[in-house]
């Protein structure tokens, strides 16, 4: 499977994985077509390759307590390679930032932040954020609502395989 395309049936098992991580090894064998045993040859084989690159509850983070979702968007002094890895070596131990991406043109990263409360963040904001090194600036945006959220492919596309 390494390097080559993705059957049908490969594809139609990770679409389902996708939408529901929690159904047995019989069930998404019976919705893929196959019977048991090659669907979970199939299923280490994807894992095994890093298609599937784990499993996960769906938390909502309000009902946990997380009233707050801000992006925040990074603009460091310097690019060099060095100081963009310190700087997401640090944002991944930053508890309230739950992604980090680098991103290309004026901002050099996104963070996904949450929080409890509105003091919470602005506690991390002016002491860890704005405080570490190498940060230039950081402009930020609290979320009003979300319109979509939806993790994974869009697997109704199709892409090409990588080589």
């Amino acid at each position: 499977m390494a390097g080559a395309r993705l059957d049908d049936i490969d594809r139609h098992i990770l679409a389902e994985l996708q939408a529901d991580g929690r159904m047995t090894n019989v069930e998404l064998a019976r919705r893929v077509g196959i019977s048991a045993p090659p669907c979970l040859r199939r299923v280490r084989t994807l894992e095994e390759h890093g298609y599937i690159r784990g499993y996960h509850a769906e938390i909502d983070p309000r009902e946990m307590g997380f009233e707050v979702q801000v992006f925040a968007m990074v603009r460091l002094h310097s690019q060099s390679e060095r100081d963009l890895s310190a700087f997401e070596t640090r944002a991944r131990g930053w508890a309230l930032v739950r992604e980090c991406h680098m991103l290309n043109g004026e901002i050099d990263f996104i963070l996904k932040c949450v929080a409890p409360d509105l003091p919470t963040f602005q506690r991390f904001l002016t002491q860890e954020l704005t405080a570490a090194e190498n940060v230039a600036s950081v402009k930020t945006s609290l979320v009003i609502r979300c319109a979509k959220d939806e993790p994974g492919v869009p697997f109704e596309i199709d892409a090409p395989a990588k080589a």
